[in-house]
């Protein structure tokens, strides 16, 4: 069985781009990742896309609070698991910062 290689992503996550190329846009994080981890969080940046739009929708119907929101809930869910992918497969600096914002709580250890 061979390693799957491993190449240098730039990820911005408040649009979901993940980049090859560090002058493209302003990134926030440095990630290693092979291509099936890199396919993964797509899934998970698509995911929350599709989530947005239902957010948006739901957004209009008034008697909805956010707390019993299943939109919302699964948005939160997918974040969690976008951080914990790159908190996993990036530099020391992004694990540094995602360890700061606190999103992960409990699963970093």
């Amino acid at each position: 069985m061979t390693q799957e290689e491993k190449k240098t992503y730039y990820i911005t996550v408040g649009s979901g781009e993940i980049t090859q190329s560090r002058t493209d846009s302003a990134w926030n994080f440095k990630i290693e990742a092979t291509d099936d981890e890199i396919i993964a969080l797509r899934e998970y940046f698509d995911q929350n896309y599709s989530t947005e739009w239902q957010n948006f929708f739901r957004a209009h119907v008034p008697y909805v609070q956010y707390h019993y929101d299943r939109e919302n809930d699964a948005y939160d869910e997918t974040m969690k698991k976008i951080y914990g992918m790159i908190y996993e497969l990036g530099d020391e600096e992004a694990r540094k910062h995602i360890e700061s914002m606190g999103i992960l709580g409990s699963e970093l250890q």
